[in-house]
């Protein structure tokens, strides 16, 4: 115990917290945090996953199959109880409870996966495709189901305002019309109704009002994709594509495909993946505390839910399930499974938040607490877990 704790957890905390100074003195501008998480998620932590999951076997996925089948109903199924509950307790909209899962509901796998598991449990098959599966999830499942949610619940306040006959707030809008080939800004007034979410350029207008106010996901999504020829698409099919699309999301997608099918890469080619993979682990944990020094966080009930949920609430059922499913002959992979799903909450809830000013100050703060006690949660696991090995 004391071992992890000094040879695996400290250096996290140690290079977290120089991320975080980092941050705090300006050392790295916008910019290149953004570099480094680009890094991170397009880079590094796709070659590490591909090259890790097509090590394994279609022998090991068979054995793996309750493993598998655990992470994608635990991980969904509690990402929904995250939404329900946040609605039932904190009287939350669709769309903020939607927000509120993606961050309570969903671990930061991608940056903190390898840096967490792969110096307690060591870099082998079996731990990565524990993360590489619960990647597949976060990614590919959870992120596009929240935008769903978003947009339905966008969608049924547009109804209500509607219904209601609400008032509006008048404000001057830049507008872009088309004529021919050439693009005409002119401003425009527009009436906007009360409560209902609005375009970037309305969005825009009502801050220079010192007024905040959702935005649409429907309407951003086709703006951003306005200049492709075809019919713009469902922005709901459109997250599900653009999040399988994502190295992230496509990289172990790509690697479970090649052994299932029995293609194998040539032992020759690993060292050229593995070289960028090792830059992921310490390079997502510095990103980490970069992201940690910019966020303003304030301690609410709200906020000690999520964090209590992110990091105790969801690994405590997914052990519970996983010694209920028969896994108890393999305690190993119970703790990596618990583990990856105990880690902080995934950054990528608190960027759909600050891009759809949805949840932002809750979002925020539960992100900020919830890294600064997965140093206390991840000690509890390590110490809790050995001991219900020898209990079951």
């Amino acid at each position: 115990m004391i071992s992890i704790l000094v040879n695996d957890i400290c250096p996290i905390l140690v290079i977290m917290l120089l991320g975080y100074l980092c941050g705090k003195f300006y050392f790295f501008d916008n910019d290149q945090r953004q570099g480094l998480n680009k890094l991170v998620l397009n880079i590094a932590l796709p070659a590490a996953l591909f090259i890790s999951i097509v090590k394994a076997t279609r022998k090991m996925f068979a054995q793996d199959i309750i493993l598998t089948l655990i992470s994608i109903f635990g991980v969904v199924g509690l990402f929904m109880l995250s939404y329900y509950l946040d609605k039932l307790f904190f009287h939350r909209t669709t769309q903020q409870a939607a927000v509120c899962a993606l961050i309570a509901g969903s671990p930061t796998i991608g940056f903190l996966g390898f840096a967490v598991l792969d110096p307690i449990y060591g870099n082998n098959a079996s731990t990565n495709l524990v993360i590489g599966i619960v990647s597949i999830v976060v990614n590919a499942i959870t992120i596009p189901l929240g935008l769903a949610l978003i947009n339905k619940g966008q969608a049924i306040a547009k109804k209500k305002a509607k219904a209601n006959n609400n008032k509006g707030t008048n404000v001057e809008v830049e507008d872009i019309k088309k004529q021919g080939s050439t693009k005409i800004k002119q401003k425009v007034m527009v009436t906007i109704p009360d409560g209902v979410p609005v375009t970037d350029a309305e969005a825009k207008a009502l801050k220079e009002k010192g007024l905040e106010r959702e935005i649409d996901l429907a309407r951003a999504e086709i703006a951003d994709h306005a200049d492709e020829p075809h019919k713009p698409m469902d922005p709901t099919l459109r997250s599900v594509i653009d999040a399988i699309k994502q190295p992230v999301a496509a990289a172990p997608l790509i690697a479970v495909l090649c052994v299932l099918i029995g293609i194998r890469i040539p032992t020759a080619w690993a060292p050229t993946f593995d070289l960028i993979a090792k830059a992921n682990a310490g390079v997502a944990v510095l990103a980490a505390g970069l992201a940690l020094s910019t966020v303003k966080f304030s301690i609410n009930k709200e906020v000690l839910w999520n964090t209590f949920f992110r990091l105790f609430l969801t690994p405590a059922v997914i052990v519970l399930v996983a010694y209920l499913c028969g896994m108890g002959s393999d305690p190993t992979k119970i703790s990596m499974l618990c583990l990856a799903t105990a880690l902080p909450p995934a950054f990528s809830g608190i960027i759909i938040s600050s891009r759809y000013n949805i949840y932002v100050k809750e979002g925020a703060s539960s992100v900020a607490v919830s890294t600064v006690f997965f140093a206390v949660s991840c000690i509890f696991w390590i110490w809790l877990l050995p001991i219900l090995a020898h209990l079951f």
